[in-house]
């Protein structure tokens, strides 16, 4: 069937204007993206700028780290503080620089609204974040307080080793095996903690066993003379030996001695040292170090009848076997 001249033309019509529309969209993603284009070249020297200024303050911050050190480092009992003063300042620096460089190539950024987009999220900001601004809170408090500081031996929980850093968020322990553990400040700060090194002096003992039938005052003698051989022993503080009660198979004395040098290896090695001369000297001197003993007595009338009947029955499987 033909087709007339009326469809021919509407048809026509369609496909121009089908045509038309994909042209004009094409059109206006060119023109879109030319204008991404041209506005991000525009914007070039503005980025760098930016950049510039954040290497301006990143650089600031090291100048102030290196000028509070070189003002308060020397004060050995405040280096944590140098500490809290080196990194708040210097985050604070790092962090004005960071708002500067955002205007400079951010149109129509401005702080004000950095601030009042915080605001409408500052509560679920809040909670997000609790752990991580509590352990930024004790950390801060742990560097000013100084329970203790770097290089000293501590014991939290079932961690214990020596301090390598105190960060803001968290402290790095090295343990006495070779491990290192990282405890978070809000842990530290809210638990119990002991200090190993936080005195020069520190008390160790150990447990000693002597014979019943062993003088005590004589074997206390001997080991007060050869804690006296002991180089590591603190001669600042006397030794002292107690007996501390009646044991299983031997009278139990307690030595106890000071040491100069608080530290684990330190620790260790006095310890070692002190029980090599101790067993050196009682042995020498004669002194019984017992073994665990255990007594069975045989007086009682029901062992001596347990005897009896065992005796009576050995004589009669005798006299069995005789017959047989």
């Amino acid at each position: 069937m033909p087709t007339s001249e009326a469809e021919t033309a509407v048809s026509s019509e369609t496909v121009a204007g089908s045509t038309t529309t994909d042209a004009l969209t094409y059109q206006s993603i060119i023109d879109s993206a030319n204008g991404i284009l041209i506005g991000f070249v525009e914007r070039i020297p503005h980025f760098v700028a930016s950049l510039i200024v954040i290497l301006i303050f990143w650089f600031l911050s090291i100048v102030f780290k290196k000028i509070v050190h070189k003002l308060l480092g020397s004060r050995s009992r405040h280096q944590n503080l140098v500490k809290v003063f080196q990194r708040v300042g210097g985050a604070l620096i790092i962090f004005i620089g960071f708002m500067i460089a955002m205007v400079i190539a951010v149109p129509g950024f401005t702080p004000a609204k950095l601030i009042g987009a915080l605001g409408i999220g500052s509560v679920a900001i809040g909670f997000a974040f609790k752990d991580i601004f509590q352990n930024l809170l004790s950390g801060i408090l742990l560097l000013i307080s100084e329970p203790f500081r770097i290089g000293d031996q501590i014991v939290s929980g079932e961690y214990e080793g020596t301090v390598e850093d105190i960060k803001i968020r968290a402290t790095t322990i090295k343990t006495y095996d070779g491990r290192q553990v990282v405890i978070p400040n809000s842990d530290l700060y809210t638990s119990a903690l002991t200090v190993n090194t936080a005195y020069k002096q520190r008390r160790l003992q150990v447990a000693v066993g002597i014979g019943y039938e062993d003088d005590i005052e004589a074997a206390k003698a001997e080991i007060l003379r050869a804690l006296d051989k002991v180089d590591s022993v603190s001669t600042k503080a006397n030794p002292s030996v107690i007996a501390t009660g009646f044991g299983g198979s031997s009278i139990d004395l307690m030595v106890r001695w000071f040491i100069e040098d608080g530290t684990q290896a330190n620790k260790v090695a006095s310890i070692h040292q002190v029980i090599v001369e101790i067993k050196l000297a009682l042995d020498a001197a004669g002194v019984n170090i017992p073994f665990p003993i255990r007594t069975i007595d045989l007086s009682d009338p029901s062992v001596t009848s347990i005897v009896n009947k065992m005796n009576e029955q050995q004589a009669l499987d005798v006299n069995k076997a005789a017959t047989e």
